[in-house]
This record gives C-alpha cells, sequence and structure tokens, in this order.
C-alpha cells in the first residue's frame, strides 16, 4: 500500500514553504524589496557578467619585476658584506638578469665568493650536478668576477608566489570595492582572469588594480641636492624619487627602507583636524611599530619621506618621536584618493605590477537582453515540457508538471542561498534539468503502464512502478552528478556555472519526481479512489 509518513508530509510541505519563501525575491523588483520589512529575505540570484554586465580583465603579473627586486636585494646585500670585509670591488651590477662583481686583488676573491656563498645558506649550484636541494643561487666565477643568478628552482617559486599572492590581493581589494560577486582564477603561468559583474566604473577597477601600492618609510638624503645628483654626484646608496605631485621638486631617498608597509595593520580615510584636507590614517603592528618609534626617535628634525609605488607622497620633517604605531599620509588627497589609497593599503601590496593584457566591458543593457533572452528560453522549454507530459500521460502528466514547478523552486532557492553566479550557460543547466527531471517521471510511468498492462490494481501498479523505477533513475542520476562534479573542479567560468545548476537540478530533480510525484499521486489515489488508472 502507498504509505506517507505524516514526518514525510510536513517535511514535503516545509521544504516547499521555505524554498518559495527564499525563492520570492527573484520575482520582486528593487524597489519593491528595499520596502519589505528587514526580517523578510531580500537577496536575489547572483548573476554573471553576462546577465547583469560588468568588467572582463585579464592580468599579467610581471614576474620579471620580482626577479629584479630579489637582484636589486642582493646587490645591497653583497655590498654591504663585502665592505664589512674591507674587500675591494668594481663593477658591481645588474648585468643579464644576473648579478656581477669584479674583486680588486686577486688573493681576496676566495674570501669574496665564500662571503657571496654564506649569503645562499651555505650552498652554491653546480651545474650538471643531479640530486639534493637546489640553493636560491648559482654562483659562477670568470677571471676576476663573480656571477650570482637565481636558480631555475628559486625563479619557478618566486613566479608561483607572485600569481598567488596577486590573486589574493586582488581579491581582497575588489571585495573592500563592496563586490563579493566577482569570478578572480589564475590562468596559465602568470595570468589572471577578472570578471566583475555589475561594476558600472571599470576605469575605477583598473585604477585600482593597476598600483602595486608598496609602501615605505624612508630617510632624505640631504647631504646632495637633486640636481646635484642628476649632474653625476650620486651618493652610494641613494637614488632620485620624483614627487607623487605634477609640477613638484624630485627627492634625493636613501634606498635603505627604515619601515616598511608589510608592518602596516589598518588604513582609514579621515580628515586633517588643523588643515581640513582629507588624509590617510595609518596604524602598524607591534613590530613596525616600534621601528617606526626607534626610527623618529633618533632621526627628530630630519625628513620622513613616504614612498608609495616609487614616488614621494609626501615628505614631513620628524617634530618628535612617534610613539603610538600610528601616523598619517597627506598628499593634497581628495576624499576619493584617501579612500582608495586606504583600501589598497588595507589589502596590502602586490608583490609585482599587473599588466593588463585584455579588457571587456559589457553593458547593462546587452546584460539585460541575455537576462530576458534566458528567461525565455527556460519558458519555452518548461511550456514544452509539460504540454509533453499531459499529452502523454494526461492527469498523471499534470501531477508530473507540478513536481516540475516544485523542482523550479527548489532550484532558485538553493542558487539564492549559495549566491552562487548564476551565467547564460547556468540557465541552460536549468532547462536541462527540467528535461531530465521528466525524464525520471517517463520511467515511472511507463513502469506503471506495464503492471497495469499485467492486470494489477491502480495502486499496487503505481507502487510496484515507483518501485522498480527507483534503481534506474538513481544510477542515472548519480553518473549525471559526478560528470558535473568533474566539471565544476576542472573547469572555470561558464563550465563551472553550468555544473553548478547541473549538481543541484540533479538532487532537486530526484527529489521531486520521485517524491513529491509519489505524495500527488498517494493523495489522489486516497482521496478519488478510481477503479482504474489511465496512465
Amino acid at each position: 500500500m502507498l504509505q506517507f509518513a505524516r514526518w514525510k508530509i510536513a517535511v514535503i510541505l516545509l521544504l516547499l514553504l521555505t524554498s518559495s519563501y527564499y525563492a520570492a525575491p527573484n520575482l520582486l523588483g528593487d524597489s519593491l524589496l528595499a520596502r519589505l520589512p528587514d526580517w523578510m529575505p531580500k537577496q536575489k540570484i547572483n548573476l554573471g557578467l553576462d546577465l547583469q554586465g560588468g568588467s572582463h580583465l585579464l592580468l599579467e603579473v610581471d614576474v620579471q619585476a620580482v626577479i629584479n627586486e630579489r637582484l636589486q636585494s642582493l646587490t645591497e646585500e653583497v655590498r654591504t658584506a663585502l665592505r664589512k670585509q674591507r674587500i675591494g670591488y668594481k663593477k658591481l651590477g645588474i648585468r643579464d638578469g644576473a648579478l656581477q662583481v669584479e674583486i680588486r686583488e686577486p688573493g681576496q676573491f676566495e674570501s669574496a665568493r665564500e662571503l657571496i656563498k654564506e649569503l645562499n645558506g651555505g650552498g652554491v649550484v653546480v651545474l650538471g650536478m643531479i640530486g639534493g636541494a637546489a640553493p636560491e643561487l648559482e654562483i659562477s666565477t670568470a677571471g676576476d668576477q663573480i656571477e650570482v643568478r637565481l636558480s631555475d628552482d628559486a625563479l619557478a617559486r618566486r613566479k608561483t608566489s607572485a600569481v598567488q599572492q596577486s590573486i589574493e590581493i586582488v581579491r581582497r581589494r575588489i571585495d573592500e570595492l563592496g563586490n563579493r560577486e566577482s569570478t578572480i582564477q589564475r590562468q596559465g603561468e602568470d595570468r589572471i582572469l577578472v570578471q566583475v559583474p555589475g561594476l558600472d566604473n571599470p576605469a575605477h577597477l583598473k585604477a585600482m588594480l593597476g598600483k602595486t601600492a608598496k609602501l615605505s618609510f624612508r630617510l632624505l638624503d640631504q647631504t646632495i641636492s637633486p640636481a646635484e645628483a642628476k649632474a653625476g654626484r650620486m651618493p652610494i646608496g641613494s637614488e632620485i624619487l620624483p614627487s607623487d605631485e605634477p609640477g613638484s621638486p624630485e627627492f634625493v631617498v636613501r634606498k635603505q627602507v627604515m619601515v616598511s608597509g608589510a608592518n602596516l595593520v589598518d588604513a582609514q580615510p579621515s580628515t586633517d583636524s588643523q588643515t581640513n584636507e582629507p588624509v590617510v590614517l595609518f596604524r602598524f603592528d607591534s613590530v613596525g611599530g616600534k621601528l617606526f618609534a626607534d626610527v623618529t626617535k633618533v632621526n627628530i628634525g630630519k625628513p620622513f619621506a613616504i614612498v608609495l609605488d616609487g614616488r614621494v607622497v609626501s615628505a614631513p620633517v620628524i617634530r618628535s618621536a612617534i610613539l603610538g604605531g600610528s601616523g598619517q599620509i597627506s598628499g593634497n588627497f581628495t576624499y576619493q584618493e584617501a579612500n582608495d589609497l586606504s583600501i589598497l593599503l588595507r589589502a596590502g601590496a602586490l608583490p609585482a605590477p599587473l599588466l593588463i593584457i585584455e579588457e571587456r566591458t559589457v553593458g547593462a543593457e546587452l546584460g539585460a537582453d541575455s537576462v530576458n533572452t534566458g528567461r525565455n528560453a527556460a519558458i519555452i522549454g518548461f511550456l514544452a515540457v509539460a504540454a509533453y507530459m499531459v499529452l502523454s500521460y494526461g492527469l498523471f502528466g499534470l501531477f508530473a508538471n507540478l513536481s516540475l514547478v516544485m523542482n523550479i523552486i527548489l532550484i532558485s532557492a538553493a542558487l539564492t542561498l549559495l549566491q552562487s553566479t548564476l551565467t547564460l550557460p547556468g540557465i541552460a543547466g536549468i532547462v536541462l534539468t527540467m528535461g531530465m527531471a521528466v525524464d525520471a517521471n517517463v520511467l515511472i510511468y511507463e513502469r506503471i503502464r506495464e503492471e497495469l498492462a499485467n492486470g494489477k490494481s491502480p495502486i499496487s501498479a503505481v507502487q510496484a512502478g515507483f518501485d522498480r523505477a527507483y534503481g534506474t533513475i538513481l544510477d542515472a542520476n548519480i553518473t549525471t552528478f559526478i560528470a558535473a562534479a568533474i566539471m565544476f573542479q576542472v573547469g572555470s567560468g561558464p563550465v563551472r556555472g553550468f555544473a553548478v545548476t547541473l549538481m543541484i537540478g540533479v538532487v532537486t530533480s530526484v527529489y521531486t519526481a520521485v517524491t513529491v510525484t509519489k505524495f500527488i499521486i498517494t493523495q489522489y489515489l486516497r482521496r478519488v479512489r478510481p477503479a482504474s488508472i489511465v496512465v
């Protein structure tokens, strides 16, 4: 006998009401949703770039900049080490992607080589040698010259690390802009795909992602003017940096970074209480706060350059020791510029510049057209499936259509709660799910027809039809679910959108096609008690 426990009935009804409750906002306009009470759900399905418009950027991580930065750092390490041991050298610099230095005295050559070798953790790569963990540096010699370059393993590690860090920082920056529906993923070895649906200012996005946001605090070199430095009298350990303001003078700045922006834990836009100009308030962690206090304590009266991406934002004079681990950056900002700089500093500096390789903007009107096209396709698909089921199975086809309606409601509610991004391929997955859902009903109804042809009563035929078709339905949908899961795991962009709706649809269609349809038929048989049924 067909039996449904009360708790099963309660679950079906509760699931229908709950899913309808969360899916309903998708049918309402934004203005109406805004007027609803706060306790009511207001979340809608996230629409992808192809459905609501937005920005598409393909970025390339400038890995060479990371390598050059490491070589520059290594140059300073070698210079300091050789001077400390009073080893004469010349022509120290970076040439052909490697650090090169010539040792003046032949008798000091081995000492210099061993000293540089210690910078490599005491190891040296011997070309052609197999086995063992390769150190970061490859050191070779020719005459009185020592050449140091990054090993292949070190280059690969730095490339992978730079791309991974860049992805995380790009994600943080976009999240700070208030958009949490973006797609950010790696493409190839050194490229990042960024898709931000609904963005109405792509130029602002490019500006936010185009800045490396490397902040440092350095001392100005007051022993020489910028004009003298340009004339060829640049002191060792100093460099000329431009001002962040067009037309402002350049600065001679010490290369040594006194405090790094890596120690920042917070940055917020604010207004200077004296000048009423927008500024950025920053705060260091305990390590950065101590460094900042120590530097300002011993350099009172000296100008302190605040350097952002190789440009001097401001160069205030240290009036007193700054012990609180916090300070402010001023630079004739607008409030928007101060807010943007705060976002960049909070998100962290990119390990390398990002180059825009490809840029596309999908207009909101084009996205709306895609939504209408997808909606029309779904409606036509539903009507065609519903008509086929009624024409093929009569009243029982209508029961299958009722289950199909619940299936669509469940999918909508799941996409809304999961905040999964719906794309055009995702809509295709929903349309495909509708066909798969009634396909299960077709299997069940054909089994019922066979049982009726064998002379069984309506109730016995229905029970046998559901029991015998269940295994086939489950097997077919499990294999589909596995295929969708693999697509989600290895695919990207539209493929993953299709896979998400397909996986959700497989689960909901099995439930509605079997459990909900069986419940509807059971209620019909119990209340009408027909002597015979036509399927």
